[in-house]
């Protein structure tokens, strides 16, 4: 992918802008507290779809109606952020959308993506599976396959590292989670754009280290499942384009487990008041991993997003681990 300037990422903000606002950052003293030093978190579950995918829907989609204009419809393959992303998008701009996802994949977001306008199809035991049926289907439908990274996602993604960078231009490090890889992306195209110095650290589940695995390695690695209830993060393929930015650009990839990820999803409730869904959570849950380390220094954590099932959310609140 092309570097974004800041201009780039400036015009995507202006047309963002007019279909959403920009999402806040808050220093909560109680998070700081645990954490042990000054954190930012960055409020991308405060978006109209509970995530910062949705930024990257509505660039993406611009995108598509200028330079496909006989397009009728889209498809893609999602756990849900993603789907809604572009089911929003799509429905606003006259198309008509498809998403498939897993079988078993989240009711409540299954849900949300139907309200945006999607209709959806289920196949496949996870995300991998969902997508190569979906590119089969839009080949047999003639719908244009919205793959889940490409330049103009990134540079819609990017704005919200924009807005963070702006509030809090001295960040020493920012935690974000991986799935596809357009957060860490959007993340790493920003910063360079400004020319800061932040470290960026990517999250992953222990039960879904393919990025992990691939950034160490230096290549492309599968891993043979990715069972975790984050499942945003629950990728087992990782994307080759989004590889080869992280790995570049990312000062390393860090595994939380679940039982970590729903400390953090409870930490967020308790000291904020904020829901988040399993990757929304990640981020946080890596700094408190890493507090010692990270002691006396101003760092971010990207929660983004905020859809979690409100069975699993009580199941945390218990202080219980949601099963995979």
């Amino acid at each position: 992918m092309k570097l974004l300037t800041k201009e780039n990422i400036e015009d995507a903000q202006k047309y963002i802008y007019r279909h959403m606002p920009p999402t806040p950052q808050y220093v909560w003293p109680q998070i700081c507290e645990n954490a042990g030093t000054t954190v930012w978190i960055k409020h991308e579950n405060h978006t109209p779809t509970g995530a910062f995918k949705v930024r990257g829907g509505i660039t993406f989609m611009d995108w598509l109606k200028r330079t496909h204009p006989q397009t009728k419809g889209i498809i893609t393959a999602t756990r849900g952020n993603h789907g809604q992303s572009q089911a929003r998008a799509a429905t606003a701009a006259g198309l008509t959308a498809k998403i498939v996802v897993p079988s078993g994949n989240s009711h409540e977001k299954n849900t949300a993506m139907r309200s945006f306008g999607a209709e959806i199809i289920e196949h496949g035991e996870d995300f991998s599976a969902a997508a190569g049926h979906a590119k089969t289907l839009a080949a047999q439908e003639d719908l244009f396959p919205v793959p889940a990274f490409h330049s103009e996602i990134i540079r819609g993604v990017s704005t919200y590292a924009l807005e963070l960078f702006t509030a809090a231009p001295d960040l020493d490090a920012v935690y974000v989670p991986i799935g596809c890889g357009s957060g860490i992306c959007g993340l790493i195209a920003a910063r360079d754009a400004l020319n800061l110095k932040t470290k960026i650290i990517g999250v992953v589940s222990t039960e879904a280290q393919a990025a992990k695995i691939s950034f160490e390695s230096g290549r492309p690695t599968e891993t043979q499942s990715a069972k975790t209830f984050a499942d945003g993060m629950a990728v087992r393929i990782p994307v080759k384009e989004a590889l080869d930015i992280y790995a570049q650009g990312a000062e390393k990839i860090i595994a939380v487990t679940d039982d970590e990820i729903a400390a953090a999803v409870r930490l967020l409730y308790q000291t904020t008041h904020n829901v988040a869904e399993g990757a929304g959570a990640a981020a946080l849950a890596a700094l408190m991993k890493e507090r010692e380390t990270m002691k006396g220094k101003k760092v971010a954590a990207i929660l983004s997003g905020g859809n979690i099932d409100a069975d699993l959310f009580t199941t945390i609140l218990k202080g219980q681990t949601p099963p995979a």
